[in-house]
């Protein structure tokens, strides 16, 4: 397993989000997740980061709100295809993903999990 550093990562603190540097694992990802990456990096990168650490216009999908036990993949496609009211962050409502295939859904989620996995979200 890979590490990277990044220091736009955010930690939820209290109700506030505060700029502090992370260290995400990076493991070896499925040919599924890799492709998944890929569009990550088209379309969410700007406002999840490149490592899904967040930035200071979107959340960080390293964080415990994101497991699967309290947002499935169902809700996730459906952040993907119908946008999000924001109801656990300050960053306003996320957008609808025009340039998302709905066969493309399942890789970015693929993506996400295994990203999650590698870095203790289950």
């Amino acid at each position: 397993m890979k590490k990277i550093f990044f220091l736009c990562g955010m930690m939820f603190l209290g109700g506030a989000v505060n700029t502090q540097a992370q260290e995400a694992n990076i493991p070896d990802f499925s040919p599924e997740a890799q492709q998944g990456y890929a569009l990550f990096r088209e379309n969410c990168v700007q406002c999840h980061g490149a490592q899904a650490l967040g930035t200071d216009m979107g959340p960080p999908l390293l964080h415990p709100f994101y497991r699967p036990g309290h947002h499935d993949d169902t809700a996730l496609a459906r952040a993907l295809t119908h946008g999000v009211e924001p109801h656990h962050w300050d960053f306003g409502p996320m957008p609808v993903i025009d340039a998302i295939k709905p066969e493309d859904i399942p890789k970015i989620i693929a993506f996400i999990r295994e990203l999650q996995r590698a870095n203790g979200i289950k």
